[in-house]
Formats: structure tokens, sequence, C-alpha cells
């Protein structure tokens, strides 16, 4: 493939993705049809209610879970048919991933929790520091690195997961619910560093959230309900500090 082509090719597109999961002799279908690209850089909004789909479809697009039905490309490659070894490599490659939950260890420092994917990449403890504390200061955090999770906030320990998240430049941030546990203002400061870092950094940011509000800091909204994708529509710019 040469390079004009390779250049074309979107960083996302699925096709025609269903997922049906069972449970006894009863199935569910939860998604059905779903066609989705999305262009490397972008920052979108996936929203949609409690039971709409939309975490279903966050997990098939980071590789977290496999579709029933469809395929899904990413770079390029059919990625829907892979090994559970083949997808973790993946994952551990290309996606950071900041949930509702902020998953901190709490034994660990600050700097030792955004170093963790660094452990298992070979590279020296110096160099991992190094691209740690880099995370933590795009996030506004270096002060705190040597602080635990429970001697800083809560919108603080998120922006600690965003850090872990981005430290081995992965190409892509899904952020399910990331606001969830927060109050609205904690929340905005957390939303402005996604921004920031699909502004300096270049990376693609695939949020989820039921929170319209939440979803406006994208500048793509789709919209899920009942399994299926309502609306795709471009919404303005991120509101990155």
């Amino acid at each position: 493939m040469d390079n004009d082509n390779a250049n074309n090719i979107p960083l996302i597109r699925l096709e025609n993705i269903g997922m049906i999961y069972k449970v006894g002799d009863i199935s569910y279908e939860v998604l059905k049809g779903i066609n989705i690209v999305v262009e490397n850089g972008e920052f979108v909004s996936i929203m949609g209610a409690s039971g709409s789909g939309k975490s279903t479809l966050m997990n098939i697009l980071g590789c977290l879970d496999i579709p029933t039905s469809g395929r899904y490309f990413l770079q390029g490659r059919d990625v829907s048919g892979l090994t559970s070894d083949e997808l973790a490599e993946i994952r551990n490659n290309k996606i950071g991933f900041v949930f509702q939950g902020f998953n901190l260890i709490q034994r660990l420092s600050i700097i030792e929790n955004v170093m963790l994917p660094l452990y298992y990449s070979g590279l020296h403890s110096k160099i991992a520091a190094e691209m740690a504390r880099e995370a933590l200061s795009l996030v506004s955090l270096s002060d705190k690195e040597n602080k635990f999770p429970n001697q800083i906030s809560g919108g603080e320990q998120q922006r600690v997961a965003i850090a872990r998240a981005i430290v081995n430049n992965a190409p892509i941030i899904m952020a399910d619910e990331p606001t969830g546990n927060l109050d609205s203002a904690r929340g905005a400061d957390v939303m402005n560093f996604f921004g920031k870092i699909n502004k300096e950094r270049g990376a693609t940011i695939i949020l989820v959230t039921h929170d319209k509000n939440i979803a406006n800091y994208g500048r793509r909204l789709i919209t899920v309900k009942d399994g299926i994708i309502t609306s795709s529509e471009t919404i303005g710019q991120e509101k990155a500090a």
C-alpha cells in the first residue's frame, strides 16, 4: 500500500456492527447496524440515555469486546476477528482509557500510578518517570507527583487518570462518563484538559456521556438510542482552556 492510500484510511471505521447478548434462552440485541467513521485528531462525543447501547459501543471501539456481526477497521486493520491476545496488544499500544471511576492504586504515588502502563514496555525507569512527568505537566499536576490518591481531590484524581491514559502517547483516548463522579466545576476542568490533549497532542478523543453539556465539549456529536445511531452532527470547537 502506498503512502497516499495509507493517508486516506480513516482511523476508525465500523461497518454494520451488531451486538447480541444472550442470557439463558433470551437474546438482547444491544447494537443494530452501527456505521461510524472517525478520522485522526477528531473529538467525538457519543451520547445516549442509560440502556441506549453507548457503553457497549465504547467497549467495541476500545477493543474490550468483540461484535456479534459486522466489521471494525482500526487504522485499516480489521480487528473484529482478532484473538484476545491481539486485542490486548492493540489496547496497550494504541488506546488510553479513562473511566468514571478513577481506578488509581491507593498504595502507589501519583507518578507511580501514571507510570503503570509503561512498566510492561521495557523502558528504563528513568525514561518512564520522565514520560510520566510530561503527562502530569500537561494536566497541571506536576506539584502532586509524590502525593497519594487519597491526598488529592476527585477532580485531580481524574486528571491523574487522564495522564495515565496519555503517558504512552496512544493515538486514541476513550473516556466513558469521565465526569460522572465529579461536580460541575471539576467536571468542566477535566473536560478542558481533554480538549487540551486533543489540540496539543493531536490525540483522537472518543467520549461517551449521557450529559449534553459534557457532550458539547466535542466537535462531533453522535446520538445513540435503542442500539441505533439516530444522528451525527458537527457541534463546533471544543472548549479547551
